[in-house]
């Protein structure tokens, strides 16, 4: 096999991708060469669209997700592939799928800060299964009384909801455009259809139990919240971890 060949090289990848089962950066797939056999950064790039090409067709596509490359089942055909699994998805709680917006749409944020947007306060279940799924992570501690845990979204997180970067997340005016009918009963109000077919994707666990101790804030409401607050929205993770790390003294809302 030449691997100075893209040719080949790309069906090198597609056995690395194939075995591996998750995604693989392309630091990593550079790695399992030995240096005197490592081609060219070019005959990589041209490997790899090679690799996508040859998918046209098929029933699989090559994806590009947060943590590397991935060989994936095309999502036209999940209803029928989500039968080999006798097991149905729960559905995640409005509950879990707010808290992850407000995570996803103003990290680095406190559970303090979420509660203030949500009027709610957050059941630790919800936190707990964010942190067990690896879709969140404390970042850092906020400099005021008592030090509450500052978190954000995962690299993990954009893999599962197949997406290569914080970039790539619905804006907030298409989420409204969603939102269109009232919300008479905020408790009974059913989750955007966006967000809760990404969401029905993979299993949840249910978050009931939420005793309100205040009026809850509407969707509708929290979606104007979270648009006033979109210019600071975080797209490199790094970015997160120095603004842990200086953040300024300021007190908790």
């Amino acid at each position: 096999m030449n691997l100075n060949e893209p040719r080949d090289l790309a069906s090198l990848i597609e056995a690395f991708l194939l075995a591996s089962g998750k995604p693989q950066s392309l630091e990593r797939l550079y790695e399992l060469l030995e240096e005197a056999e490592r081609p060219a950064p070019a005959v990589f790039k041209k490997a790899l669209e090679i690799l996508a090409k040859s998918c046209n067709g098929r029933a699989f596509e090559l994806k590009e997700v947060a943590t590397g490359y991935r060989l994936q089942i095309r999502e036209d055909f999940a209803p029928w592939v989500g039968r080999l699994w006798e097991e149905r998805p729960q559905r995640y709680s409005r509950a879990l799928l707010e808290t992850l917006a407000l995570i996803a749409y103003r990290q680095p944020i406190t559970r303090g800060e979420i509660e203030d947007v949500r009027g709610v306060a957050v059941n630790s279940n919800i936190i707990k299964t964010l942190m067990e799924r690896e879709w969140i992570r404390i970042v850092g501690y906020r400099e005021v009384p008592g030090r509450p845990a500052m978190f954000a979204t995962t690299k993990a997180l954009l893999d599962h909801f197949n997406l290569k970067s914080l970039d790539e997340l619905p804006a907030l005016a298409e989420l409204r455009e969603m939102d269109t009918e009232p919300l008479l009963d905020p408790d009974d109000a059913p989750v955007p259809a966006h967000l809760q077919a990404l969401a029905d994707a993979s299993l949840g666990e249910d978050e009931e139990g939420e005793a309100p101790p205040r009026e809850e804030t509407s969707f509708r409401t929290l979606l104007v919240e979270l648009d006033a607050m979109e210019h600071g929205l975080k797209t490199d993770f790094d970015d997160l971890r120095n603004e842990a790390a200086n953040v300024e003294d300021e007190p908790e809302s």
